[in-house]
């Protein structure tokens, strides 16, 4: 899968606003505590210690952030992103100066935490739905400045990532239609726009009832993806019928775990959740000096 929001220049910039934000950039910037107690030429090893159950992620990540602070460190990947953990797991040891390696552990581990824990419960929910055809999607329930790691995080955990942003597919909610004066007008609107404007986007639209969905189906050209927000299963079962192909069907809306299985065997194409960015459990993970 390629993941065209993981440039080199993406995840530069990251790294520097989250150094920026952890160490500071005014006079008054810098490790200090490392600083004052460690000298300038110590040199040592840590290993990151797994003190949980599920799925690393975000291995390739701390490679990034430890060789932007130090290109001199050292890392000895054990396990690799994607992998099956267990508590007492040794994910990778580094190596090299002292210093380098204490100013870079809080955010290696604020994003192996965190990603770990979105991959673990994509992997979960994943798990759910074996067998039906459905595929389950993030949203862009995420965490302000920390998209890219999070959506990041469900590929690896075998999720499929919905549009990043706003500027990559147009997504027609009830609030749009509501505004625009109904699905027809929005969605006749929105081409008119794309055509304008050159812009080859997908366009997705929200219903919230059969007549919706009909509506959708009837808008000159069609649409791309029509999505069914919090529709019983009888009622997704009856759309996905309707739609018989016309677009690709996405269920949304409130879908727990206990709800999920049921959901896909509805016949939809996609499932987005958006507690997989919102209501996971980090992974309990730290660095540890040898």
């Amino acid at each position: 899968m390629e993941l065209t929001y993981l440039t080199d220049e993406k995840i530069k910039k990251f790294i520097e606003r989250s150094l920026i934000e952890d160490v500071g950039h005014d006079e008054f910037a810098g490790d200090h505590s490392t600083l004052a107690a460690i000298d300038a030429d110590a040199t040592d090893h840590a290993k990151l210690l797994i003190k949980g159950d599920g799925i690393i992620a975000g291995v390739e990540m701390a490679q990034k952030i430890f060789k932007h602070i130090d290109p001199q460190l050292h890392l000895e990947i054990l396990i690799k992103d994607g992998a099956q953990v267990k508590f007492g797991d040794i994910g990778f040891y580094v190596k090299g100066s002292a210093r380098s390696i204490l100013t870079g552990e809080r955010l290696v581990l604020n994003c192996m935490q965190r990603m770990s824990g979105i991959a673990t419960y994509t992997a979960y929910l994943n798990s759910l739905i074996n067998g039906t055809n459905a595929k389950l999607l993030d949203t862009r329930k995420t965490t302000p400045n920390f998209r890219m790691m999070e959506k990041w995080a469900v590929t690896i955990g075998g999720g499929v990532n919905h549009r990043f942003g706003l500027y990559d597919m147009v997504m027609l909610k009830d609030n749009h239609v509501d505004y625009a004066g109904g699905i027809t007008k929005a969605v006749a609107r929105t081409k008119k726009y794309l055509k304008e404007k050159n812009l080859p986007l997908r366009i997705e639209v929200e219903t919230r009832n059969l007549s919706e969905v009909k509506e959708a189906l009837n808008c000159d050209g069609g649409v791309d993806r029509i999505m069914l927000d919090n529709m019983s299963n009888k009622d997704m079962e009856i759309a996905v019928q309707l739609i018989n192909g016309a677009s690709e069907v996405e269920a949304s809306g409130g879908i727990t775990e206990e709800t999920i299985k049921s959901v896909a065997e509805t016949g939809v194409d996609f499932i987005s959740v958006g507690a997989l960015t919102h209501s996971y459990k980090s992974l309990d993970i730290s660095l540890k000096a040898l």
